[in-house]
């Protein structure tokens, strides 16, 4: 599946987690003031990409541990990166997880979804979501993974399965 990209960066060790494999969406309305990628907010900007070469780009370095959909927003793009993420969740070759960077906050993913978005098709193929929109009067050079302190390091699965969202700490983060 098609989808338009800001870039590919094959190994992070600052977007989550561990080694990390970043797909950088274009594509996001949400103008957060002081956004470190402003670059990517226009919707017809960057490239054409493919989620199958992104794919066989991601499985070609068994020492990742998981792939960061960011952005711009993923959301935007929900079915093409509900599409990556499944085949990346499902690989049998080693086990990856997935992150996504949102503007939008889990709830409004929530009540926004419906069959044409493909907000909950992301969702659940996410393992972890950091969620809301960067505020610059609440900017911390000392969160793990998050640019301000509105923003959520979420546990998706156990979110969805729990019907309440899951936040995982600053202690909890510090030593995945």
């Amino acid at each position: 599946m098609k989808f338009r990209c800001a870039g590919l960066t094959p190994e992070s060790i600052v977007d989550g987690p561990g080694l990390r494999f970043t797909v950088w969406t274009q594509g996001c309305l949400h103008n957060c003031e002081g956004c470190h990628n402003p670059q990517t907010h226009a919707l017809d900007g960057g490239f054409e990409a493919d989620t199958d070469e992104v794919f066989e780009q991601v499985i070609s370095n068994p020492l990742l541990d998981g792939v960061t959909l960011s952005g711009g927003d993923p959301f935007f793009q929900a079915k093409a990166m509900a599409q990556l993420a499944r085949r990346i969740r499902c690989y049998e070759g080693f086990k990856l997880n997935v992150i996504a960077y949102t503007g939008f906050t889990y709830e409004e993913l929530l009540e926004l979804a419906d069959d044409n978005n493909g907000y909950l098709d992301l969702l659940r193929e996410c393992d972890y979501l950091i969620d809301g929109r960067f505020v610059l009067a609440e900017r911390s050079l000392e969160l793990k993974f998050r640019g301000s302190r509105n923003q959520r390091f979420i546990d998706v699965q156990r979110s969805l399965a729990e019907g309440r969202v899951v936040v995982i700490d600053d202690e909890t983060l510090s030593l995945m």
